[in-house]
């Protein structure tokens, strides 16, 4: 008989799977959701992006399972988490990725479930994955101020996972609007998402400036953490597509002149941002090319290099939509190739490490240090 002091050896398998791992989930589904984004009308790859959708929802099921097994198994585990302040933040990764299936859902998966299949799992999926980011968005930052005691030298782009989680509420609630009754329940929805969206850039605005702050004063991050610094894109990308669909839904949803300016916004807006955000791409590649000439080899943080890139590439291709600017569409392009090659990559060495079993390994034991021998020497120093 299996006993809570020894469990079962598949829940053993599943003791150091945190929250992080959701992480897969949300840049597996950006390959899907960016590419349906392009302003290229592929047949070959709309299928693909079905596909790798599919995929991300294969992940999704897999990771919600595996971490029921290991809330009911390794609860001591579980609580270790949330009281790490390098791992609490992980818990908006959750929120990201149910939110980006369901997006999914309703841009590329309806051509295999079809639409009403789609729009039911999306508004579960953006139901409770909004609910899971919205108390994230205050939970873990009241942890780190009353639990984790942090210091401001430990300050990392990790910081905004929790925060960026309702900015995807608001950049993908708007596609559930036009299935919901006219009037009232669609303008409802659409100002919620506005709502949103001003809570996550407000409390972005105020953290970002103390991640810049450590950065340029603390001197370059561990090389581990490195493409962590990719995060930060994603509330500028995500902010940029999410103005980008409130023109989109707008019209017919609020009246005039709320509904044209929507369509001001998502240009005054987005491209400044997207300004800021090309600079911090650049600047965050430097510090990664850095990192591998020391030595960076891979780890889990390399998905940093995927979802955050995926919501530049929405982001380029709303403002490509709304100023009719060749230049946007080509950066669509161009960066939908980085995020490609980055999630191959990070798929590829997250599937070589689970084989071995390296990733679900526990930390290495910390070696005993030698007692410290005080000697005296002639000279009466000591040493």
């Amino acid at each position: 008989m299996v006993t809570a002091a020894h469990p079962l050896p598949r829940a053993m398998a599943v003791r150091h799977l945190g929250p992080h791992w959701y992480a897969t989930v949300m840049g597996t589904a950006a390959v899907a959701l960016a590419g349906t984004a392009l302003p290229l009308r592929l047949p070959a790859l709309r299928t693909a992006c079905t596909a790798i959708w599919a995929l991300s929802l294969a992940l999704l099921l897999a990771l919600l399972a595996a971490r029921a097994l290991h809330w009911t198994h390794h609860r001591d585990q579980a609580r270790a988490h949330l009281l790490d302040p390098a791992t609490a933040p992980f818990y908006g990764c959750l929120s990201m990725a149910l939110l980006a299936v369901g997006g999914g859902a309703l841009t590329v998966g309806r051509d295999w479930t079809g639409t009403r299949a789609a729009v039911a799992l999306d508004a579960v999926l953006f139901t409770a994955g909004t609910a899971v980011g919205l108390a994230a968005a205050v939970a873990v930052p009241y942890l780190m101020a009353v639990r984790h005691r942090v210091e401001p030298g430990q300050a990392t782009a990790v910081w905004l996972l929790p925060l960026v989680a309702p900015m995807v509420s608001a950049a993908l609630g708007p596609l559930l609007v036009p299935h919901l009754p006219p009037g009232q329940p669609r303008e409802t929805l659409l100002f919620a998402c506005v709502a949103m969206f001003g809570l996550s850039l407000l409390a972005t605005l105020v953290t970002l400036p103390v991640i810049y702050a450590r950065l340029l004063t603390g001197g370059p991050l561990p090389l581990a953490l490195t493409p962590t610094l990719f995060l930060v894109l994603g509330p500028l990308g995500q902010s940029t597509t999410a103005v980008g669909t409130f023109a989109d839904v707008a019209p017919g949803v609020v009246p005039a002149p709320y509904s044209d300016g929507f369509g001001v916004l998502a240009v005054l807006y987005g491209v400044p941002v997207m300004g800021f955000a090309l600079l911090w791409f650049c600047l965050a590649a430097a510090h990664v090319r850095r990192a591998r000439r020391h030595g960076m080899g891979f780890a889990m943080t390399w998905w940093a290099f995927t979802f955050p890139v995926g919501t530049c590439v929405t982001g380029a291709a709303a403002l490509a939509r709304h100023t009719g600017l060749v230049a946007f569409e080509g950066l669509a392009v161009a960066l939908y190739g980085v995020l490609v090659a980055a999630w191959v990559t990070a798929a590829a060495h997250t599937a070589r490490g689970l084989l071995s079993g390296e990733l679900l390994a526990g930390p290495p034991p910390v070696p005993v240090a030698p007692r410290p021998v005080t000697v005296r020497t002639t000279s009466g120093a000591v040493r």
